[in-house]
């Protein structure tokens, strides 16, 4: 009995151990997951049915009881969409039940995400106290919303056809491995996979496996090492330190960020890739962007062109004259800031985008009279890469930071505080946090030839060689990991 009251407790929904691919947890239970889903192999519907109610599981392992959420999303989109097309000749209607799809998914969104910010600042308008309301914030619900709420747009627009069974579309929007912090899955790119015969050929297991341990090592060995050992130090009390160590800390910060959800990303493609199904690239490797628009294509790049599709085109693009594409820009990055979180740092953080985004088009455009397909070379592009990667590091100030005073503390010591004498004290104290930092540096720009090689030699070892990579990279991070389970940053999202 008291093994079996263990085994329920790991079981249940813990709001202090959400699942996550690094844990032990879903290690086991995805071995247990993927012999069923081989045993249904050729069972379409009972394959379809599995996956899903796996994936509410994991939602409620992530989430409790706020799956509902997820089910209430897919089930109004889903025959909303169907409604839509059976209504395309009436214009009017259709373009009701479009609106009603999108005041149920932002209704959601809005009220779990955004109620609190919301009263607060009316609150603070009228110089009244507010005491947040005590609302649960569901993981990923950014995610899943922004996905159903792709669907239905596409069908209204005409771009694709809407699905004839409900359990095919619960199975897209619900599905784990992209469910709680992406990738953002268009349903045109997703749709049909479904009930495709699974195939996993020699390469999509081997990249899949790679990916999987690429991921893994990113997230638990580099992001969350660096963090708790030297990061999260220096966010929290800003003051103790000196401008040397705060401009470390942010470039640690830098590579804790994209190590933390760019793993994540790596292991839910690499995970799809061993079931059968691709999703998109999530991150190309964006520290060698050349400038701000060039790091918005390669950075969360689903969200990235979630929004330029379905916020900046919707706006009117570029098609209403430059000052309008100006505006419609600066709109799109400053929802784009919104969408992170509820907080006036996410709102600064997305108007300094927009604002860097406007500046960047108007001085290529208008001053260097450069088309979109003009690439910059040698040091013009060394430098370009280094002034955008200092600017996305200042940037993450407003990002990481909840407190203005925090902000203004970090910047008046980078600037007024430097003591740069400091920095080989430093460097020696936090020896194996800044070797961690250069290793995810040094990778990050190497040649994507070199990541292709790495999956042709594991696709030519086999499955005993990936096993034993697996085995080593599990080592490691058990002598690394902390005591408790630390949540992706973009589980917030």
């Amino acid at each position: 009995m008291e093994l079996l009251d263990k085994i329920l407790d790991v079981l249940k929904y813990n709001p202090a151990e959400p699942m996550i691919f690094s844990s032990g947890t879903f290690l086991m239970l995805f071995l247990g997951f993927a012999f069923v889903y081989m045993m249904l192999e050729k069972k379409f519907n009972a394959r379809i049915l599995f996956v899903t109610l796996f994936s509410y599981y994991f939602y409620y392992k992530s989430s409790g009881l706020y799956f509902f959420l997820l089910a209430v999303v897919t089930v109004s989109d889903f025959y909303i969409a169907k409604l839509i097309s059976e209504n395309r000749d009436n214009k009017t209607y259709s373009k009701r039940l479009m609106i009603l799809s999108l005041l149920i998914d932002l209704g959601l969104l809005g009220y779990f995400k955004y109620t609190n910010f919301l009263a607060g600042a009316i609150c603070q308008m009228f110089g009244h106290n507010f005491q947040p309301w005590d609302i649960f914030l569901p993981v990923g619900i950014s995610f899943f919303t922004f996905q159903s709420m792709s669907y239905t747009i596409d069908v209204y627009r005409g771009q694709l056809k809407p699905l004839n069974k409900l359990m095919d579309y619960a199975f897209y929007v619900s599905f784990f491995p992209q469910l709680v912090a992406g990738p953002i899955v268009r349903a045109r790119d997703f749709i049909p996979q479904i009930r495709k015969p699974i195939v996993v050929t020699k390469t999509m297991f081997a990249e899949g496996v790679y990916l999987i341990l690429i991921g893994l090592f990113k997230k638990a060995v580099i992001s969350d090492y660096i963090s708790l050992n030297f990061i999260d130090r220096i966010f929290e009390n800003p003051s103790l330190y000196s401008g040397v160590e705060i401009l470390l800390g942010l470039y640690g910060y830098t590579i804790q960020l994209y190590c933390d959800f760019s793993g994540y990303s790596d292991m839910a493609i690499g995970i799809a890739l061993l079931l059968g199904f691709h999703f998109p690239q999530n991150f190309n490797a964006p520290l060698k962007s050349v400038s701000v628009a060039d790091f918005w294509r390669r950075w969360h790049i689903s969200l990235s062109s979630w929004i330029r599709d379905y916020i900046y085109f919707s706006l009117g693009g570029s098609r209403k004259g430059k000052f309008m594409t100006y505006v419609n820009l600066f709109i799109a990055m400053v929802l784009c800031g919104i969408w992170h979180g509820a907080n006036f740092n996410y709102v600064f953080f997305g108007i300094l985008q927009g604002i860097a985004m406007v500046v960047h088009r108007y001085y290529r455009l208008e001053i260097l009279h450069h088309d979109k397909h003009y690439e910059s070379k040698g040091w013009k592009r060394i430098g370009g890469i280094l002034v955008t990667m200092h600017f996305f590091c200042l940037s993450w100030i407003l990002f990481r930071n909840t407190s203005f005073d925090d902000t203004f503390t970090m910047l008046n010591q980078l600037f007024t505080s430097f003591h740069p004498e400091l920095l080989f004290d430093v460097l020696a104290g936090y020896k194996y946090v800044f070797m961690l930092v250069a290793f995810g540096f040094v990778t990050h720009y190497l040649p994507s030839s070199v990541h292709n090689k790495c999956v042709e030699v594991m696709k030519r070892g086999g499955v005993l060689f990936n096993a034993i990579l697996l085995v080593i990279v599990i080592f490691i991070v058990i002598q690394v990991k902390s005591s408790g389970i630390q949540p992706f940053i973009y589980f917030q999202f």
